[in-house]
């Protein structure tokens, strides 16, 4: 049996100096080290030998797995330090190349012009005032001067959550809302800006959800001439100092009079283009002068005070400012279109 052993021994070295992989090696230790290997089954053969021999095989057998598992584990230790080395030149970091320039973001087309609007307008003693997005109907609605049975608010058909909630149709909540904290004092001069919800087919000039500001002053003896001198202002301030603009008579339920607010095409100039249908025209905005029974639920007296009122689709102003035909492109992320506002 010692015999056996020892060619067990000569064997297995042999095999274990061709191993040319780690399965390889892995395959032979549980080819001679293994249950079912040819060791085992010496070892299992001991119960047949003497008392006197039991040791000595004993001892011969455990220098022969002792020789085989050195042999074993200096390959497996040589194995994991060569793939560690690969590894490591894998994944080697050169820190002397140039780095690769991260790429600069900018700000958002419709975010630059809501930040150009409340420039111009806290340049002349506006405040910013925001309110929620899901509103209550009584401030999107009636305390707007559009009753439940109104027929206007088939014009701002919104996303209801309940009866009485919804997504607000128009940042004139908020202005109910500044009233109604003021308490009847003045004056009154806000901005609203935020994002406003109607159910619209997606076209190149609707979208069911857009950004919109609304602007509220109210005060003793504010009159239309003062709405127009503001809106003239704001839009020699956007759109240039030669911009002028026009009013024609429309219909809100919360302002009497109400005004639609056109401004002269900048792409001619007021001469008549493709852009403006040859019109020299083109409308941004609504307004008017508050309506008394407005300031009546807002807790103002209209015999004391009067007020004005307008409302603009950010999304209206960006497309004239920058040229831009569908609205769309204010939502889709398309970064072919977003580079283009990256150094404005």
């Amino acid at each position: 049996m010692k015999e056996r052993l020892e060619a067990l021994k000569q064997e297995a070295l042999q095999e274990l100096s061709d191993v040319q992989s780690q399965q390889e090696l892995n395959d032979l230790r549980i080819k001679y080290l293994g249950k079912k290997g040819p060791l085992t089954e010496v070892l299992r053969g001991m119960g047949a030998l003497s008392a006197e021999e039991r040791p000595i095989i004993g001892q011969v057998a455990n220098d022969v797995r002792a020789a085989i598992e050195t042999v074993i584990e200096e390959k497996q230790a040589a194995y994991q330090q060569q793939e560690t080395e690969n590894r490591l030149r894998a994944e080697m970091i050169d820190v002397t190349l140039p780095g690769r320039p991260s790429q600069q973001g900018a700000v958002h087309p419709l975010s630059k012009v809501i930040q150009e609007i409340e420039d111009i307008f806290i340049g002349m003693g506006y405040t910013v005032a925001e309110g929620p997005e899901v509103e209550q109907d009584y401030y999107n609605f009636e305390a707007l001067n559009l009753p439940k049975d109104h027929p206007a608010r088939d014009m701002q058909d919104s996303f209801y959550i309940t009866d009485e909630i919804l997504m607000r149709t128009q940042t004139s909540p908020v202005q109910v809302r500044t009233m109604e904290k003021r308490k009847g004092e003045v004056p009154i001069k806000i901005i609203c800006p935020g994002k406003v919800y109607r159910r619209d087919d997606d076209d190149a000039t609707h979208s069911h959800m857009f950004t919109q500001i609304e602007g509220l002053v109210i005060d003793r003896n504010v009159r239309m001439s003062d709405l127009k001198g503001t809106l003239l202002q704001f839009v020699q301030e956007m759109y240039g100092k030669k911009t002028r603009i026009r009013l024609r008579p429309s219909f809100f339920p919360f302002t009497e009079p109400s005004v639609e607010v056109d401004v002269s095409c900048a792409m001619c100039g007021g001469v008549g283009c493709r852009t403006c249908k040859q019109t020299g025209w083109l409308e941004i905005l609504g307004a008017g002068m508050v309506h008394p029974r407005v300031l009546e639920m807002g807790g103002y007296d209209p015999k004391e005070y009067t007020g004005f009122a307008f409302g603009m689709g950010v999304e209206r102003i960006a497309m004239l400012k920058y040229g831009i035909e569908d609205i769309r492109h204010f939502y889709t992320n398309d970064l072919r279109f977003l580079k283009q506002f990256l150094h404005l």
